[in-house]
């Protein structure tokens, strides 16, 4: 019955797609919420685990292994009775076909981010395979070598995109394929698996004696990366690709943000009106639901008891990382890096489009880049978001919502986006997240309306930065700045060159290796990088291993408030984190796996 008439071929098509992660699912997304952006008051739910460090192979909390096995059984089960599928055509069926290797390509790339190195699994396993003979883990080297020839097998049988929304929104598509090939190649040339901390992986060995992961340092994956990567953008660009830059869109629902430049930051990732979003080369279909993203971001009610959930708040790590209006960071910019950031400060009129004139903030707060207005809600400062309840407000004026389409943001204990008594839904962090959020979205009595869209899992400006970090790698520095250069003119900020040339600063390579990897840290945020990126750069044992901090959400001045404090919630990473467990049970009943 699977494949008897045309419409089960293509639902068996689609069931080969169902064994992926959602990546917005806040309460099961592995990588989305457990980095060091962002710390919320869900620490209930069972993402928790990993940046407690609480994920053993007796416990592996969220496990994709069997998922994605059992996906790439599915694909291959699938490509069996493609040839059998009625009422199809053969262009057709050449299309399902590279789906499927697209996705058997994905597949494997999903498990060797997660676990380094895997089983290959090149065709359909026999179940009456005898136990002396079940497959063992692959040198890693070769795994990367049999995923990126699947990549260009799937590619070179694909569209570059779809042509409508609908078909096009979570297909496998050449754009796709290649741009996942380029950064299976970033993350081989990457620390974490080119030999970087070689002790790590000294261990880890097939029964042979043979290393499974690289011991040395190999400066030739990065060149490989550099050079797969611009052909990922060059296809991408010549299918259509482009960074987004709508300043106006929503703006007649919901003027605010009132900066073109900010509205276009807070909408790239979400703006799929009329036609597919020009950057997002591939993305999960299945949007967010009522207690994913949105809700979890949007700002309380008046008398605290009303959706949204108000808990998704930046850390202090993530907050320094945004740069200041002069494209620098905080600590290096004259014109900051000797200010007290706490220092508590009366709102001007030059800061009224941010912050609400006359209201207490901190010095911290004023003068950011773009992103930070559009992302990052503060004491003081306005979230953009409509109010559905003109006759009786949720946010009345004018103490919560001076104006239709903002809301004014208290996050002092009894503020009105304080904690209160709560034991959830509120920051702990004094910062309240604005990224994934609509500002059109509606604010009512009886809940949030949780406004739904494609999630981006491949962009146009991650393939811009993870090109620039390559081109760094192999000190091809002007190239790199160029790509730099298109992210930081797009964010409103001035050029590399522009920027450290005022503080008299021509960066080399050391230094414009930090420059990209903050810039990407800022541009990807809360884009399920994090979590990764990290990882590969080696720097998670610092990052995740200790405690985040927070403004103090105990205090009822914002004077008390403006101190930094250590957050409550446990946080631990030690070298085994570094990849993720296989279960127990898989290595108990498979002899062969290390």
């Amino acid at each position: 019955d699977a494949y008897s008439d045309r419409n089960k071929g293509i639902d068996y098509l689609y069931s080969c797609y169902a064994y992926l992660p959602n990546p917005a699912g806040t309460t099961g997304s592995l990588d989305l919420l457990t980095g060091d952006e962002v710390i919320t008051s869900f620490e209930h739910e069972s993402f928790s685990s990993f940046p407690k460090g609480k994920y053993t192979a007796s416990s592996p909390g969220i496990s994709y292994w069997n998922n994605f096995f059992q996906g790439i059984r599915q694909c291959y089960m699938f490509s069996k009775v493609i040839d059998k599928l009625p009422d199809t055509s053969d262009a057709e069926k050449a299309d399902y076909k590279a789906q499927i290797n697209f996705l058997l390509a994905y597949y494997h790339y999903l498990l060797l981010r997660c676990y380094g190195p895997i089983i290959l699994v090149k065709e359909l396993p026999d179940v009456n395979t005898r136990v002396e003979d079940y497959a063992a883990r692959t040198n890693f080297d070769e795994c990367v070598s049999w995923i990126a020839a699947k990549f260009d097998e799937a590619a070179a049988g694909l569209p570059a995109t779809r042509n409508d929304v609908k078909s096009r929104v979570g297909l496998a598509t050449s754009t796709a394929a290649k741009g996942f090939k380029a950064k299976l190649y970033l993350y081989a040339a990457s620390p974490l698996f080119n030999g970087g901390q070689p002790s790590l992986f000294e261990s880890l060995k097939d029964k042979n004696g043979n290393h499974l992961m690289p011991m040395t340092y190999d400066p030739q994956k990065w060149v490989r990366a550099k050079e797969a990567i611009k052909q990922a953008i060059d296809a991408a660009e010549a299918a259509g690709y482009a960074l987004y830059m709508k300043d106006d869109q929503y703006k007649s629902q919901n003027k605010y943000p009132e900066n073109g430049i900010e509205r276009r930051l807070r909408l790239t990732i979400l703006d799929w009106v009329g036609s597919p979003n020009p950057e997002v080369i591939f993305a999960d279909s299945r949007g967010v639901g009522l207690y994913d993203f949105q809700g979890k971001s949007t700002p309380k009610g008046v008398d605290g008891s009303e959706y949204g959930y108000n808990g998704v708040g930046p850390t202090w790590a993530m907050l320094n990382r945004f740069y200041t209006k002069n494209g620098l960071p905080w600590d290096e910019d004259p014109e900051t890096k000797n200010l007290d950031p706490l220092e508590v400060v009366a709102v001007d009129a030059a800061h009224a489009a941010h912050a609400k004139e006359g209201v207490k903030t901190i010095k911290f707060n004023l003068d950011r880049e773009p992103r930070f207005y559009a992302w990052i809600g503060f004491q003081g400062g306005y979230f953009e978001i409509l109010n559905k309840e003109p006759s009786n407000p949720l946010y009345p004026t004018p103490n919560f919502m001076p104006e239709a389409g903002r809301v004014l943001l208290d996050f002092t204990k009894n503020g009105n986006q304080g904690r209160k008594g709560r034991n959830n839904n509120y920051t702990p962090s004094g910062y309240l997240n604005k990224k994934g959020t609509f500002p059109n979205q509606l604010m009512a009595k009886n809940g949030v309306t949780v406004i739904s869209h494609p999630w981006p899992l491949l962009r146009l400006g991650d393939l811009y930065l993870s090109y620039a970090e390559a081109c760094v790698e192999t000190n091809d520095l002007a190239e790199a700045k160029t790509y730099i250069d298109k992210i930081r003119t797009r964010a409103g900020i001035p050029t590399v060159d522009a920027a450290w040339s005022a503080i008299g600063v021509t960066p080399d390579q050391d230094k414009l290796r930090k420059i990209v990897r903050q810039e990407r840290q800022i541009e990807l945020y809360l884009e399920n990088q994090n979590f990764w990126d990290m990882r590969r750069w080696l720097l998670a044992k610092d990052a995740f291993g200790h405690k985040a901090k927070g403004l103090d959400i105990e205090a009822t001045s914002i004077e008390e408030f403006a101190k930094l404090k250590e957050i409550v919630f446990e946080r631990a990473f030690s070298d085994a984190n570094y990849l993720l467990p296989i279960p127990i049970d898989d290595i108990n009943r498979n002899g062969n796996l290390i």
